[in-house]
């Protein structure tokens, strides 16, 4: 390695301003991006000596790749350990009372508290997140605090979510969060490839990417690694096949052939050095290299088998070389360059593979305190999988699902499960009835007490971490599985058990809605003694029926399920139906009470941890609130629920929590804020249901932004995804109030008409109202928008009555729907020709607490253009006042349709809407309105009603080209371009006679 430290004067720079930065108590962060053997490692050694010296507490923890598996937390265990080392009492004085939690990831600390069952494990997820940020803030009071995770490709998810959660959630801290990961391992589907898209959107979080070294920098190198200037020859030769990697530049320069014959693969250039040495050191090199990326000594000594003077020579020539460095701690070592590690291993021939993860096995069972506790059933897993020994590695995997799911790492106990379900049928009935008891689940058949997992409770609990790693499809697969499998008739209990499990999935992934998967569950249960199974399905059926209202009989349903949940002790199941039964008493319109008794069920379930009800509820409340017109509140409670999904490792929740954010901030006019929220939400979808809420939500922005193009590819998109699917009435509202509005921009009123009467089947019940009343009102602004158009009359009452029965489907019951109420009925007023100002007063009067920009100012556009109609000069002075309120309003928004409709309407009322608020607008005479002559406005009459200009020329006595002279001054004056267009303008103004 070169003494010299070549380069990255610009990163070194950024580094050194965020530590500043830091220093002054802004908590900063950066991910440092390159490919392998680029110097990520070598940049970072520097800055934290030189931060060190400055008197930074400093740790590092990397990521940790075992064969194919990932250790949970690994890269957070380590920076612990080292943060320990360095200041010991410190730390377990930071923990205070809960040093026992944090022994979970640092077993140094002693026995950890309070392992509770699977369903406890998202509770004491979301106390680690919080202890880990407080610790680390206290920590980091006194001192700056910089820590480092390496090689964040290889970290698990847990590690990533915390991560993130460290970034949004400390504040004010003297804290500097650095991470490194190899750009070229980001395949396209790549974990970490959605966790860098989050963080680029966090304006505390920079990125630095490192680049290759310069030719001139090269030679720099080079000149460090010999101690005297290279060739120039040599150097140009290096550079060229090098391209500048200074990983592959050292190991050209110190194997000593700069310009000589070199193997054309990367694994044999990077081997080269390690062929060179003698065969002992090879085989400590092989050992180390399928240890894993850090390999403690005493356990290299284990699986060698050399003695130790042998074995501390052998280490000695490999670090001398250049090839291995000792760990942080000391207790082991780790190659100098990954790159190097994954050749060595790639060369070991398939039994020398086997033997060598045997040896690992067998020692870290002979000795388990050779390696930290967090990561021995893990490793152990890894080791004997690898070894091919199936009857040891099935065990060793099932036990290290446990330890994954009580460390919070749902995804990577989903892999581990399936791992087991793998390995099943290759061992014997002696090795499975020596495994660990089936764990809990909710409303889950219980096993024989104290008997061993099968391969049924394997496969449950397998699709209950798939859900909860927001993997829905996989879980939907293993509940196939698992059906074709169990016998309905000797397990009948199991089946309806995995039946209702289908009949929640293939709603969420709108695959039916999920009648036929319950009525299954429910035949099987028929006969058989009361039971949790029994209490769930019910539980669900309530759930299921509480989508067409809070009728009687669904109320019934719900309150039979909480006393069976009680009778049977499902805990989890009463909470569930409780739950159901709160959300019902919402929809009733009792929202206060509902959201108490909503709160309620939600704190007891965040009491018992029980993270298969915990999305439902958090999503559920926050929609209950906006529902209810308390925007503010609900958002508040949706940021809370964010913050908890994410703690809690619910992988899809923030999608919808995010949706429904989005949806509020919308409404209150709070757009780049909603498109923020979009964004978010989209990354976090997992299934095809919530991207295309997204896409909907996201297209209905660019309507009332303007920008038709992006709506139009959004309509298409989601159309083209909805295809086929069974879509839930939710998301049908909206669908196609989205694609109604869409049609009224486009100017296809008609089209906005037929696409209501095609959506109304499809709509059971009206729940969620704020969605089906602003479907209302789409309708009816497409009804008034095309009035007076050619052909548009015709099915214009069908159409205004189809519309005014949605409204009387839909509650009033709060002061929310009162006002939407007030605005569709003003609305198709409007389409009729008989709104009044009063009815438009009324529906600005209701809507103003609730602070809805867009609504308001389409009330005070009609309210304006109701005034203008009555043609005296006090309302004309009125109409300017709400014309150039609402003009204010969508100047603020950027809602550049409604703009430029107020702006057109103010300019052929001739208004001025610039002018002084208060001001008196100019003169019109009465005769005159729009600038219209008499004789012009007898022309608009005959034009309304559909006239040709030689018939208005006949019937008014003048030449047909007179008649097309007035036709292009009325054009001109009403700033339309079409006879329609002026028709429609004649009519919604009453600029001319009704018939």
């Amino acid at each position: 390695m070169s003494p010299v430290f070549v380069g990255r004067q610009s990163e070194s720079e950024t580094l050194a301003s965020l530590l500043r930065a830091a220093d002054a108590g802004t908590p900063q962060a950066a991910v440092i991006g390159g490919e392998a053997g680029v110097g990520k490692t070598r940049l970072l050694e520097e800055f934290l000596a030189g931060a060190a010296g400055a008197g930074a507490l400093t740790a590092v923890g990397a990521g940790v790749e075992l064969g194919a598996d990932g250790l949970p937390f690994a890269p957070v265990a380590a920076l612990l350990r080292s943060l320990h080392r360095q200041v010991g009492d410190e730390l377990v004085a930071a923990a205070g009372e809960r040093r026992g939690e944090l022994a979970r990831l640092l077993p140094e600390l002693g026995e950890p508290s309070g392992v509770p069952p699977v369903d406890g494990d998202a509770l004491d997820r979301a106390r680690l997140f919080e202890l880990l940020t407080r610790l680390l803030e206290r920590l980091a009071q006194q001192r700056t605090l910089v820590l480092v995770f390496e090689d964040l490709h290889w970290a698990d998810r847990s590690t990533r979510e915390l991560l993130a959660y460290y970034v949004r959630s400390v504040r004010a801290a003297r804290l500097l969060v650095l991470a490194s990961y190899r750009t070229d391992d980001l395949h396209r589907r790549h974990p970490l490839r959605p966790f860098l898209a989050e963080l680029d959107r966090l304006r505390t979080v920079h990125r630095i990417e490192l680049g290759r070294l310069s030719g001139r920098e090269v030679a720099a190198q080079m000149a460090g690694i010999l101690g005297a200037p290279a060739d120039a020859g040599q150097a140009r030769s290096v550079f060229q096949r090098t391209e500048g990697n200074p990983f592959f530049v050292e190991e050209l320069t110190v194997g000593g052939q700069p310009c000589g014959d070199l193997p054309d693969t990367l694994r044999d250039l990077l081997l080269v050095r390690v062929e060179a040495l003698d065969e002992p050191v090879q085989d400590v090199l092989r050992v180390v290299a399928e240890g894993g990326s850090c390999v403690e000594h005493e356990l290299i000594a284990r699986v060698a088998g050399l003695p130790e003077q042998e074995l501390l020579a052998a280490v000695r020539v490999a670090v001398g070389a250049r090839l291995l460095v000792a760990t942080e701690d000391g207790d082991g070592y780790r190659f100098r360059h990954a790159l190097t590690r994954e050749a060595v291993a790639d060369d070991l021939l398939p039994g020398e593979r086997a033997r060598l993860n045997r040896r690992y096995a067998r020692a870290l069972e002979a000795e388990p305190e050779l390696v930290p506790a967090d990561e021995l059933p893990t490793r152990l897993a890894s080791h004997w999988y690898h070894a091919g020994d199936r009857a040891r590695a099935l065990p060793a995997v099932l036990a290290a699902a446990v330890a994954a799911g009580r460390r919070f790492a749902n995804a990577e106990q989903l892999r581990l499960l399936e791992r087991a379900i793998e390995l099943w049928d290759a061992v014997g009935d002696e090795a499975r009835a020596g495994l660990r008891p089936a764990q809990p689940i909710w409303g889950y058949p219980a096993s024989d007490a104290g008997g061993p997992v099968g391969w049924t409770d394997l496969m449950a609990e397998a699709a209950v971490a798939a859900t909860l790693a927001g993997e829905e499809e996989r879980a939907m697969a293993l509940c196939r599985r698992a059906l074709r499998e169990v016998d309905p008739v000797e397990r009948p209990l199991h089946a309806a058990w995995f039946w209702a499990q289908r009949a929640g999935m293939v709603g969420r992934l709108m695959r039916g809605d999920g009648w036929a998967e319950l009525r299954r569950a429910q035949e099987l249960l028929r006969g058989l003694p009361p039971s949790e199974v029994h209490a769930r399905v019910l539980a669900l059926e309530a759930a299921m029926r509480s989508k067409q209202g809070p009728a009687p009989e669904v109320l019934e349903v719900a309150e039979r399920a909480v006393e069976l949940a009680r009778l049977v002790g499902a805990t989890g199941t009463e909470l569930y139906a409780r739950y159901t039964l709160a959300t019902l008493q919402a929809d009733a319109g009792d929202s206060e009470g509902g959201v108490e008794r909503m709160t309620a069920v939600l704190e007891t379930v965040l009491r018992r941890g029980e993270v298969t009800l915990l999305g439902r509820c958090l999503v559920n409340l926050g929609a209950v609130l906006l529902d209810s017109g308390q925007f503010e509140r609900g958002l508040e409670q949706i940021a809370e629920s964010i913050e908890l999904a994410e703690r809690y490792g619910l992988a899809e929740t923030p999608s919808w929590l995010r949706a429904n954010e989005a949806f509020a901030l919308t409404l209150l006019g709070r757009w780049p804020e909603a498109e923020a929220a979009l964004e978010l939400a989209t990354r976090h979808a997992s299934h095809d249901h919530s991207r295309m809420v997204s896409r909907v939500l996201t297209g209905q922005l660019a309507v009332l932004r303007g920008d038709l193009a992006r709506a139009e590819a959004e309509a298409a998109a989601a159309l083209a995804r909805a295809e086929g699917m069974k879509t839930p009435d939710l998301f049908h509202w909206e669908l196609s109030r989205f694609r109604v509005d869409l049609a009224v921009a486009r100017g296809r009123p008609l089209q906005a008409r037929e696409i209501l009467r095609s959506s109304l089947p499809l709509v059971s019940y009206f729940g969620s109202s704020l969605l089906a009343w602003g479907l209302a009102f789409a309708a009816a602004t497409a009804e008034a928008e095309g009035r007076g158009l050619p052909g548009f009359a015709e099915g214009r009452e069908a159409a205004v009555g189809e519309i005014r029965a949605l409204a009387r489907r839909l509650p009033r019951d709060l002061p929310i729907r009162e006002a939407f109420s007030a605005l569709v009925n003003a609305q198709l007023a409007r389409a009729e020709g008989r709104d009044t100002p009063e009815r438009w007063a009324e529906a600005v009067a209701a809507l103003t607490p609730f602070g809805l920009p867009h609504h308001l100012a389409e009330a005070r556009y009609g309210w304006g253009e109701a005034l203008l109609a009555g043609g005296d000069q006090d309302g004309r002075r009125q109409a300017a006042e709400q014309l150039g309120a609402a003009r204010e309003l969508v100047e603020r928004l950027g809602a550049a349709p409604l703009a430029e409709r107020v702006a057109r309407l103010a300019q052929r009322a001739r208004l001025d809407l610039t002018a002084e608020p208060g001001a008196r607008p100019g003169p019109e005479p009465e005769a005159r309105p729009f600038g219209l002559t008499r004789r012009e406005r007898d022309v608009l009459e005959l034009v309304a009603a559909g006239r040709s200009n030689r018939q208005i020329a006949e019937e008014l006595y003048m030449s047909p080209k007179t008649a097309s002279v007035h036709v292009s001054r009325i054009l001109a004056k009403l700033e339309v371009t079409t006879r329609g267009e002026a028709a429609a303008v004649a009519h919604r103004l009453r600029l001319v006679t009704l018939s």
